[in-house]
């Protein structure tokens, strides 16, 4: 796995991140207007809907799943076009990551005709996120990549890849990314980046941290409201020890109420010999993981998991979670994080049995040749 050799030069140019996400939020507000003066009107809903979706995905506001169920409501009771509804239905549906009713609206469209192009890519991004028929998906998603070559249809080729461990393909799919993009909006570019971030940072069985913290640290050029970004980078610098840079960039996202923001800096307040501080923090996470949970819990069940198995301290809570994830999306993944969290609680029985359905599942797959549950014993 060699560094990839893209030079600084070859990053495309964009829209300063700042002035993006004002635009992002100015236009939101415009579309909300026209909305709700108009609730039928055609593409206004559909493109809140991915304005909200880039809001979340970047500004961590988690409001915007709020105003999505809003806007479903709302749609929904207005004599417009069913297929339509059903569409925007299974779009809100699946960025809550209620993945089953996301299906039940797209067969509802189904039972009309043929679906259409925006339903069909919907149905791939379910079943690549519940790891479910991936060869179909990894072909289906390399014909799409081959014949457009575009950005959009590249980084969930190479999100794929990196779910099936395929880690040079990812990353030789990323590049092509960048250099496919013919745009200057910041969001792709930055989602690019985290990707590898996360890919080099996370996911190799041996992780890469300058690697990562290159890619980490161009998101953050392109987009500096990406809140995720500074919580994967902080993760970098508090594993090395690099306390001073990790408190220097979660302070600009703590505002965000994103409550893996305030997770991160208790444990930079500890690490500076602030207990109380970090005490103070820790708690915020945890009332924060709380109410994101109460309200939308599939589509936080595997980072509330994740906070419980950790600072959190509560490794019931952990197991209770990781497996309402588990249930919801059985991905290699989840598989991996259910059966440490069944571990860590001490549920050796309910171990074994997570263990067995993950061989069932994913034993065949060069995935979980190199997987850690691959040396696991039931």
């Amino acid at each position: 796995m060699t560094e990839s050799p893209i030079l600084e030069t070859e990053f495309p140019l964009a829209t300063a991140g700042d002035i993006a996400v004002m635009n992002l939020g100015s236009a939101r507000l415009q579309s909300w207007s026209r909305f709700w003066q108009s609730p039928q009107q055609v593409g206004v809903a559909e493109y809140i809907v991915e304005q909200e979706q880039t809001t979340l995905q970047f500004l961590s506001d988690v409001a915007a799943l709020d105003r999505l169920d809003a806007l479903v409501e709302r749609f929904a009771r207005n004599d417009i076009d069913p297929l339509r509804v059903a569409l925007i239905l299974a779009q809100v549906a699946s960025t809550k990551h209620h993945f089953s009713e996301a299906r039940e609206h797209l067969q509802k469209i189904e039972a009309w005709g043929p679906l259409p192009p925006a339903a069909n890519r919907l149905l791939l991004s379910i079943d690549q996120a519940c790891g479910n028929k991936l060869g179909a998906v990894l072909e289906t998603r390399r014909q799409m990549a081959a014949e457009s070559g575009r950005l959009e249809d590249l980084v969930p080729l190479g999100a794929l890849l990196s779910d099936l461990r395929e880690f040079d393909e990812a990353d030789d799919v990323y590049q092509q990314a960048f250099r496919s993009y013919q745009d200057v909006s910041p969001f792709a570019l930055a989602w690019v980046c985290f990707q590898l971030g996360v890919l080099w940072g996370e996911l190799v069985p041996e992780t890469q941290p300058s690697r990562a913290e290159k890619w980490y640290r161009k998101a953050i050029d392109y987009v500096p409201d990406y809140v995720k970004a500074r919580v994967h980078l902080s993760e970098v610098y508090l594993e090395h020890k690099m306390i001073g840079d990790a408190k220097a960039i979660l302070i600009p996202a703590l505002a965000s109420g994103d409550p893996e923001v305030d997770w991160r800096f208790s444990e930079v307040m500890i690490a500076q010999g602030k207990p109380l501080d970090g005490k103070t923090h820790l708690e915020s996470a945890a009332r924060g993981f709380e109410a994101l949970l109460d309200k939308h819990l599939l589509a936080f069940a595997d980072h509330g998991a994740e906070f419980y198995s950790g600072s959190g301290d509560d490794p019931d809570r952990a197991f209770e979670l990781a497996s309402v994830n588990l249930a919801n999306r059985p991905t290699l993944r989840a598989f991996e994080q259910t059966y440490e969290a069944a571990l860590c609680d001490g549920q050796v029985e309910a171990a074994s049995d997570i263990l067995s359905a993950a061989r069932i599942r994913w034993g065949a797959s060069h995935a979980f040749g190199i997987s850690p549950l691959a040396d696991a014993r039931e």
